[in-house]
């Protein structure tokens, strides 16, 4: 029995959320931490028992003793949640509209909503309008008046960047290595702010070979290798001999390393073979000692929010990920395809549109970012990214007629041929090769008379 009433009372509780405004999924949920009591204090007191402003307005509205006057910041969140626009809208329009509460009237707040909704829909694509090829359209007419020049990064001395149309073109062929790969690496705190630090880590990223150590060389007389370090390379990039002679050693089980008196290394062929010796040669030389292989060059510059970053000649995003003193989160590249490898599709997608965005600007062409964001959906929405081209969008599309008339027209129609394919003729290029109607904007209408 006693059970029974608890549950009645439970469901009271419910009943009173919901007539306070409160949405019924939610009073369900919340009906066992609330007690039915009659409150007698106001909006100040309960300021006072540090409850935040928003839930004691909402507290009073359950209460049914709203307090006239001025919208509260409940109506706010209420009326915007109900409003029907996207959320990253909603958030933005909640913060301006929280800013000018105090201004701000019932109506005045509903004819806000109102006009925001209306230009929201303004701003939606007409049906049936043929949106690939608007953004087509609008990416390659200003893309005609690009220069064909690669430029170097600005402010970036030595280390150039390919930028323009040959960027624009490298972005939707989806190459899995840029021309010019490079990375931006932001530092964390103690690092940013100290350029001694910055350039230590500099060296620790930039791939140091034994050649770049000092001179290596090959003698036929005795068949061995000749190592001499530069004490001054040595010093520059924090390495100690020993360092080195353990690197050389690590070349094989079967490699003699010897210290002579003048400080040289000699290292003893295996054989005495002359192919032998070369190729000995062309390893100790190329033998990395230091640093991420892929990295050529580091640059230590000071970003215009005043703290030192790394600017790189080569990519390896993966490999830069546990390094001290790096701030991977706000660490960028180049390199689309390292970039969904490392950090996913959605992150690739988001590359593609800033790199392509990036390029555009920087050619001073004002294109709008909704025609390069549907380039970037649809080289991405496979989970993978894919090029705009017969290897990739163009040569998966069902239509033959398609296919045949973007690339390799013969080719598609004997293969289209040999295993029967159809084509329904329904896209826009099969449309206009058989000369029908295309079933885009005024042509998706079709009148029919009684």
């Amino acid at each position: 029995m006693e059970m029974r009433v608890a549950a009645k009372g439970k469901e009271e509780v419910a009943k009173e959320l919901v007539r306070g405004e409160v949405e019924e999924e939610t009073a369900e949920r919340i009906k066992e931490d609330f007690m039915l009591v009659e409150l007698t204090v106001g909006l100040d007191e309960l300021l006072e028992l540090e409850i935040e402003e928003e839930y004691a307005e909402d507290i009073l509205m359950m209460q049914g003793r709203r307090e006239e006057g001025e919208v509260k910041l409940g109506d706010i969140e209420l009326k915007v949640n109900k409003s029907e626009i996207p959320e990253k809208v909603k958030e933005e329009l909640k913060e301006k509209l929280r800013a000018v509460r105090t201004k701000l009237s019932v109506e005045k707040l509903d004819a806000i909503l109102n006009k925001v909704e209306g230009k929201y829909e303004k701003a939606k694509v007409e049906p049936r309008e043929a949106v690939g090829i608007v953004a087509a359209q609008s990416i390659g007419e200003p893309g005609t008046q690009m220069t064909l020049r690669t430029f170097h990064y600005a402010g970036v001395g030595a280390i150039y960047i390919t930028l323009g149309l040959p960027r624009i073109i490298e972005i939707v062929d989806a190459r899995k290595k840029p021309s010019t790969p490079a990375m931006k690496i932001k530092l964390a705190e103690e690092y940013a702010s100290d350029r001694t630090k910055a350039e230590g880590l500099a060296m620790e990223i930039e791939e140091t070979y034994i050649q770049d150590m000092g001179k290596v060389e090959a003698s036929t007389e005795d068949m061995s290798v000749w190592v001499s370090l530069k004490e001054k390379e040595l010093k520059r990039r924090h390495l100690e001999r020993e360092e080195v002679e353990e690197k050389i050693k690590d070349i094989g089980t079967d490699v003699l390393v010897e210290a002579v008196e003048d400080g040289k290394l000699r290292i003893h062929a295996k054989n005495n073979l002359y192919h032998e010796l070369l190729r000995l040669e062309a390893k100790v030389s190329n033998k990395l000692v230091t640093g991420i292989e892929g990295i050529k060059r580091v640059i230590v510059r000071k970003d215009t929010d005043g703290e030192y970053m790394l600017y790189t000649e080569g990519s390896a995003l993966k490999k830069i990920r546990g390094i001290e003193g790096v701030d991977f989160r706000r660490t960028t590249t180049n390199n689309i395809a390292e970039i969904a490898e490392v950090l996913g599709i959605e992150a690739a997608r988001n590359a593609i549109i800033e790199e392509m965005m990036d390029t555009l600007e920087e050619q001073g062409l004002d294109v709008d970012a909704r025609h390069v964001t549907l380039i970037a959906d649809a080289m991405t929405m496979d989970g993978e990214v894919k090029q705009i081209g017969r290897h990739g969008l163009a040569g998966e599309k069902a239509s033959v007629l398609s296919r045949a008339a973007f690339e390799v027209t013969v080719d598609n129609l004997l293969e289209a041929a040999m295993y029967g394919e159809t084509d329904k003729l329904k896209g826009v290029t099969e449309s206009v090769i058989v000369g029908q109607p295309i079933k885009l904007g005024t042509g998706a209408v079709e009148l029919v008379a009684r």
